[in-house]
């Protein structure tokens, strides 16, 4: 994994803040009965692979932050903690899509004075995230983003680095004239003092608060750190990304993990 070096911080214990708002539109007709982060990946619901990916990081404690109106739901599926290997499970609610950092604001009094591991519900990693967790924990940086190459750099955001040092210089959204293929997934790394900076952003001309902005306003002040994904990663929003993801975690594993579909093969059954 390649991390810039840096000393050691002093920053909280780590709390995990899973975005799973939004109306996902990417995915069309499919999300009209249900959100998507309730659309199954394989053999379970797609938020709890992201719950998995919080406790295999070492977190303990995790709201998940989602609109108003599926509360409800939520509530009905995610009854035990420790069922996700969590000991405490909160949500939060976002009042309207907002953009990502407006959902990260929603958690403020939830992380309090720690570190945040922050994760978009749709995105769905092959390998563990503790390493990066860890990382984090022993640097100065306000903030860390995960980088991993993409087929259309022209959907995500990616990293612009220096030609001269190799250092990031700037995250552009969707770019038209893409300067790498490296995008930025949807997990990152915080300091409690990121609700700060996202009182100081302006809404785009989406009328959103978007997590690039909050991102580059990180960067400007030098703070923001980056690392390689090891392993597959899959943003699940688009009806290719959510098959892919399903087929991943079937057949290479979730999180670190084995093979779901030998784990539903041993069982019989939901091995969850």
């Amino acid at each position: 994994m390649t991390m810039n070096g840096r000393e050691m911080s002093s920053g909280g214990r780590l709390r995990g803040v899973v975005l799973a708002g939004g109306r996902g539109t990417r995915l069309g007709c499919i999300t009209r009965v249900a959100n998507k982060h309730l659309l199954p990946v394989y053999d379970r619901p797609m938020i709890f692979h992201g719950l998995e990916a919080m406790a295999c990081a070492g977190v303990r404690e995790v709201m998940v932050v989602v609109d108003r109106g599926d509360l409800d739901e939520y509530r009905r599926l995610l009854i035990d903690p420790l069922e996700h290997g969590l000991d405490r499970l909160e949500l939060g609610e976002q009042d309207g899509p907002k953009g990502i950092a407006d959902a990260l604001a929603v958690a403020e009094s939830f992380v309090g004075g720690n570190d945040a591991f922050v994760l978009l519900g749709d995105n769905l990693f092959g390998t563990s995230l503790a390493a990066a967790a860890q990382e984090f924990a022993g640097s100065r940086a306000t903030g860390m983003v995960m980088l991993t190459p993409v087929e259309n750099p022209r959907e995500f955001g990616i990293a612009r680095f220096s030609g001269s040092d190799g250092r990031l210089e700037e995250i552009i959204e969707k770019p038209e004239h893409p300067p790498t293929d490296l995008g930025v997934t949807g997990a990152y790394f915080y300091r409690p003092s990121v609700f700060d900076l996202i009182r100081g952003l302006s809404p785009s001309s989406r009328g959103e608060l978007e997590i690039t902005d909050l991102n580059n306003a990180i960067l400007s002040r030098g703070e923001l750190d980056w690392s390689d994904v090891e392993g597959w990663w899959a943003d699940a929003g688009t009806p290719d990304g959510l098959l892919r993801a399903s087929l991943n975690a079937a057949d290479r594993g979730v999180n670190g993990g084995p093979a779901r579909r030998s784990l539903v093969h041993e069982t019989g059954g939901d091995p969850y």
